[in-house]
């Protein structure tokens, strides 16, 4: 029998199944990689963050900031307040300490000269020690005095004992106080932290500040005179915790401005508020103070036309701006 020739697939015929798979498979592979590698190389370049992106995110850290600084505002006020307040009830406890003493010396020696069983130096002991705690026993002995000793010295340390009870009320508070301003101050510091590291991204460019408009037909005095005293302050640095006159953080620069006209507000915006008569927004007038945000955490002195001069954040000065890029509160009329 002839041997057949080996099959030899003829030009432009099918090829045999297997072959076709691996061909097709290798094709696969690289259009695939062809894919992928078009991918990588037009994946867009994560483009560094603008100065308005910039702005936006040290805006959004100032919110959960400033609510702090305003914290810590109405604590110090708070505090300056009751120290003045222990200052001058030490004052007030001086003279009747040395009254006590000396009604308790009348009171010794009519013990000596009276007493038969010699319990003077029972009574010298108990009346010298004149704490609100030992009142009692000490109207005990009052009772077998003279009545006329007796009620001196009764009127006395009952006084003294107020006085004492107060006091001590104000320190306990005072000390609770400069406990609670060393937390908020650390709580700041490390929020504060972040605000100067977004702030260090910052290019260094000078800050234009608008002028305050001319502003005409107002007719409250007080008002005139804050709106000027605050126009005049446009430009000045912000720095937190700050009334003047050079550097101011928004409840300051409203206590400043309106320190000039005679009225006195609590560095503080949530006091401030309460300062102040309620005005709609329909009858707001130049002068009046305008709060921003549902916990009160930041306030300006309205200039009218929707505008007011304020002071923003750290790293922007004080100036004028509009009242609408921030979520409007209420007014309050200082006065």
């Amino acid at each position: 029998m002839a041997t057949m020739p080996p099959h030899r697939h003829a030009p432009g015929l099918p090829a045999r199944p297997g072959g076709l798979r691996r061909v097709a498979h290798r094709l696969l592979v690289l259009v695939a990689a062809a894919a992928v590698g078009a991918g990588v190389l037009s994946a867009p370049v994560q483009a560094a963050p603008t100065v308005d992106e910039i702005e936006a995110q040290i805006d959004k850290q100032w919110e959960q900031l400033e609510p702090t600084i305003e914290q810590y505002n109405k604590v110090r006020s708070q505090l300056k307040t009751n120290r003045k307040k222990s200052s001058e009830l030490q004052k007030k406890i001086e003279p009747l300490a040395l009254q006590s003493e000396l009604a308790l010396t009348r009171v010794s020696d009519l013990a000596s000269r009276y007493y038969m069983s010699g319990p003077s130096h029972d009574i010298g002991a108990l009346l010298v020690s004149a704490k609100p705690d030992t009142l009692t026993e000490q109207l005990t002995v009052l009772d077998r005095l003279a009545a006329r000793e007796r009620k001196e010295v009764e009127g006395v340390l009952a006084v003294r004992a107020k006085y004492d009870g107060q006091k001590q009320k104000l320190d306990t508070l005072i000390a609770t106080q400069t406990k609670q301003q060393n937390e908020l101050a650390a709580k700041k510091k490390q929020i504060d932290g972040e605000i100067k590291r977004l702030e260090a991204s910052l290019p260094k460019t000078t800050i234009k500040t608008e002028g305050c408009p001319t502003i005409n037909g107002v007719a409250n005095a007080a008002a005139q005179k804050a709106i000027k005293t605050a126009c005049q302050q446009v430009g000045d640095p912000y720095v937190w915790g700050a009334t003047g006159p050079n550097s101011f953080d928004c409840s300051g620069l409203t206590q400043y401005a309106y320190k000039a006209a005679g009225i006195y507000l609590t560095h503080h915006t949530g006091d401030q508020w309460h300062e102040g008569k309620a005005i709609s927004r329909a009858d707001a007038r130049p002068g009046d103070l305008v709060f921003f945000f549902s916990d009160l955490h930041h306030v300006g002195l309205y200039l009218g036309n929707d505008k007011m001069v304020h002071a923003p954040r750290a790293g922007k000065p004080v100036q004028v701006a509009s009242i609408n890029n921030m979520p409007v509160a209420g007014f309050r009329r200082p006065g």
